[in-house]
């Protein structure tokens, strides 16, 4: 069931897009690593376990299918490996969880000028597009991803005069990659941006100015960076930009609404529609949902994709209802606020529970539109 009248997606019941590696393949991606086997027989391995979560995936009811990321460590790891120019430094954030622990991670950097080198998602969408009859979505770490984690040092001096500059050539590969896409007959594409939702938090805006940096400068030249990925992006190709507060074991990067990008993002971003975090308090209320466009979806992320616990329809109702205030409801759709396993090591979930939220993302949709 589509919020579009000729059936393109978003479809009521979505889902981002990772899921929980199986742990035969997690001791493949490891074993690959250390050169204890060969390609032929990692392919092999993430081969299988792709199927079986195509599976998954129909046995759920689910109408959107993806390859979970299972060619992937990280949702930006493959595009940053298959790049030309681009390597992998610490980051300048944190994640943290309710409890005050914290953990580093990594970002990219360009060391050199950017352009596409191998393909980055096309074996991804040919291995999994003759494996159903649903809709295959693939997905894609926004073009932010590759300045944000470290916007104070994200690339060696002197190899860009500034970001527009470096965003420019980070366009033509998303470009290049999308024009591949398609003409292999993908039809629906989604970005996932973190830095403008971590740039929706006042404590995150604070340590941009602190390090000399303009906050809204970046929310602009992140939006902009967008519309130079999507520019040639063909007419009947869906887009839609996931936003993502961070997503590791279960932690997160940032909190506050999306009051403060919310005109600028939703007017000015060239895409179909948007996959917006409302599982928490954290993500703010609805409000913002009245700058979105006629004509653009909203996929609401009601359903917690980093605990166990399982949602009640009622609840969900009931939040969809109040979405539906601030934007019609024949725009509304469901999913989990994001992927199971934005990396290799997963959310604190099972199996068990991803297959649960998954069946109750397209329930609650058939609940709550009929």
């Amino acid at each position: 069931m589509s919020i579009h009248a000729d059936g393109r997606p978003p479809y009521r019941a979505d889902h981002i897009g990772s899921l929980l590696r199986p742990p035969g393949l997690r001791k493949a991606f490891r074993a690959h690593a250390a050169r204890e086997i060969s390609d032929a027989d990692f392919r092999a391995v993430q081969d299988a376990a792709i199927r079986d979560v195509v599976k998954l995936q129909h046995d759920c009811g689910i109408q959107v299918i993806t390859d979970g990321e299972f060619r992937r460590i990280s949702y930006w790891e493959k595009f940053v490996r298959l790049t030309r120019g681009l390597v992998v430094k610490p980051a300048v954030f944190t994640f943290h969880d309710d409890h005050g622990h914290a953990s580093d991670f990594t970002a990219p950097y360009a060391e050199g000028r950017v352009s596409r080198g191998e393909p980055v998602t096309l074996d991804e969408y040919r291995f999994v597009a003759p494996l159903t009859q649903r809709t295959p979505k693939v997905t894609m770490p926004a073009p932010s991803t590759m300045h944000f984690y470290r916007f104070t040092d994200w690339c060696t001096p002197g190899v860009y005069g500034d970001p527009r500059e470096f965003f420019s050539d980070l366009g033509k590969i998303y470009q290049q990659e999308i024009a591949a896409l398609h003409e292999a007959g993908c039809r629906y594409v989604q970005l996932d941006e973190v830095a403008l939702a971590v740039l929706c938090d006042p404590a995150a805006q604070a340590k941009v100015r602190q390090a000399g940096g303009d906050p809204d400068a970046l929310v602009d030249l992140y939006v902009d960076g967008l519309n130079e990925a999507l520019k040639a992006k063909p007419p009947d190709m869906v887009v839609g930009v996931h936003m993502c507060r961070g997503n590791y074991k279960g932690m997160y990067l940032s909190e506050g609404g999306y009051t403060s990008i919310a005109e600028r993002l939703f007017n000015r971003a060239q895409v179909n529609h948007f996959l917006l975090e409302f599982d928490t308090p954290r993500a703010g209320d609805f409000e913002p949902l009245t700058m979105m466009p006629k004509g653009k979806g909203v996929v609401l992320g009601l359903v917690s994709s980093k605990v166990p616990q399982l949602e009640s329809i009622d609840a969900l109702r009931r939040r969809a209802d109040e979405a539906a205030r601030y934007v019609d409801s024949s725009r509304l759709a469901i999913s989990p606020q994001c992927g199971f396993a934005s990396t290799m090591g997963g959310n604190p979930v099972t199996e068990d529970d991803e297959r649960a939220k998954l069946r109750l993302c397209v329930e609650a949709a058939r609940t709550i539109w009929g």
